[in-house]
């Protein structure tokens, strides 16, 4: 056999070699046949040791693609929120000559519920009438103080309860928030505020506009007016009174029975010029003063009214461009120009939550957030402050605030619109003085709120 033949059929087989080779990976994997294999008998329960695991040969694996572990599942469960029950509470304010209030705490769903209500007392009151259970405690030393009620709301009840107060200072508009909490008294179910007034008291005037005839800057224009009517009447008649005659017109003489004859006036002398009349001069003088009595009266008004509108009392806001700053006590729904706030309940100690980390003492504050614009709104932590009687303030524990929103972070989804949300903030403090005053706000360029909480 030539040597070329023989080169020729050695290539060949070589080739039909690598081609075997190359294909092998393509066949089916040998699962099926031992998927079709008889299986084989179990052993006795007593032989048996662990259970058998899959053999990984028995997984293919394609040309070409890698092989991926299987993704590892999460050993903890997701986390589980509770769902709110449906409990709601209405507070109204009673006709009688001391402060009163009833309260209705309802519960819709089809399961009882236990509940702790709360209703603060405002500064200089105290509880003269609690039903329904109730105990009234306070802090040493001080008339302020709260109404707790520990509740077990049956199925589809209403339960009604009344308080009265006595205030230090009668004929006053007293203010009390009533909150509805779970047992542990930090996570609110629902909110409701009512302000008692003196039915004997007459209400108050409202404030109205001075008349016309009254305002100074009025009278002072309009006695500038009169007189700069009065002295260009004065000019405008001596100006008339010296103006110079015309020529003489002329006579008809007769002498005799002869005719009448025409006696022409002697040729007019050169007159000399005449100058141009001005006004007196006490009149110019008494016109311009009147004018700069007029402008000095008026700005010295609107000076005033200025002034006294300032507030002195309340701090400086950073970068309170839009609005004005509105100030109010606990349960008056206050509004700016996004939301509107209102503070139910501030609290400080060690029983309200745990310390933080870092050290200082939590405040934990019950806030209401309506969304009183047709948009959804975004607030952030960081611009909501606490204010001390020290002057200084700090803003919102986001991560205490997390927490107390069982894991919730209510800064991260925006407000819709018309919505309300109610949620505790809560503020971390260093020291043994309570926040004074509260700034809430829903952008940097808000003026806010604030809320005397102390």
């Amino acid at each position: 056999m030539p040597a070329s033949r023989r080169h020729h059929r050695t290539l060949a087989v070589l080739v039909n070699c690598l081609g075997v080779i190359a294909a092998v990976p393509a066949l089916p994997p040998a699962a099926p046949r031992a998927a079709a294999a008889p299986a084989r008998p179990a052993p006795p329960p007593a032989v048996v040791a662990a259970p058998a695991r899959p053999v990984a040969a028995a997984t293919g694996i394609p040309t070409g693609v890698p092989a991926v572990p299987p993704a590892v599942p999460t050993t903890g469960p997701a986390p589980v929120r509770p769902s709110m029950p449906p409990v709601s509470v209405a507070v109204g304010a009673a006709g009688t000559p001391a402060p009163g209030y009833r309260i209705e705490v309802r519960n819709a769903g089809t399961a009882p519920v236990e509940t702790m209500v709360r209703q603060e007392l405002p500064s200089g009151a105290r509880a003269t009438t609690v039903t329904g259970g109730g105990r009234a405690t306070g802090p040493v030393g001080a008339t302020a103080g709260v109404i707790t009620w520990r509740l077990r709301l049956p199925a589809r009840s209403t339960t009604a309860l009344h308080t009265a107060l006595a205030v230090t200072g009668p004929g006053r508009s007293v203010t009390a928030p009533t909150c509805v909490y779970g047992t542990d008294g930090t996570r609110p179910y629902d909110c409701a505020t009512a302000t008692w007034v003196n039915p004997a008291t007459a209400p108050a005037a409202q404030v109205t506009a001075a008349p016309l005839w009254r305002r100074p800057p009025v009278l002072l224009a309009a006695l500038a007016a009169v007189l700069v009517v009065t002295g260009g009447v004065l000019w405008w008649a001596a100006r008339r009174r010296r103006r110079p005659a015309g020529d003489a017109p002329l006579r008809t003489v007769r002498s005799g029975t002869g005719p009448a004859g025409t006696v022409y006036p002697r040729p007019a002398l050169p007159t000399p010029a005449s100058r141009r009349r001005r006004p007196p001069v006490w009149l110019a003088v008494g016109v311009a003063a009147a004018v700069l009595a007029g402008v000095v009266g008026a700005a010295a008004w609107t000076a005033t009214q200025r002034v006294a509108a300032m507030d002195t009392s309340k701090q400086p806001t950073s970068g309170a461009w839009v609005g004005s700053t509105v100030s109010g006590g606990l349960g008056v729904p206050l509004r700016e120009t996004a939301f509107e706030f209102t503070v139910y309940r501030m609290s400080c100690g060690a029983g309200v939550m745990p310390a933080a980390p870092g050290g200082g003492r939590p405040c934990l504050a019950t806030v209401g957030v309506r969304n009183v614009t047709s948009e959804q709104q975004t607030w952030h932590g960081q611009l909501q402050r606490a204010y001390l009687p020290s002057g200084n303030w700090v803003a919102a524990d986001e991560d205490a605030t997390r927490v107390a929103n069982l894991g919730r972070d209510p800064f991260a989804q925006p407000v819709a619109a018309g919505r309300r949300v109610l949620l505790p903030l809560v503020f971390t403090v260093h020291g043994a003085q309570p926040p004074k005053q509260l700034e809430l706000r829903s952008g940097v360029f808000s003026a806010g709120v604030r809320v005397d909480v102390d």
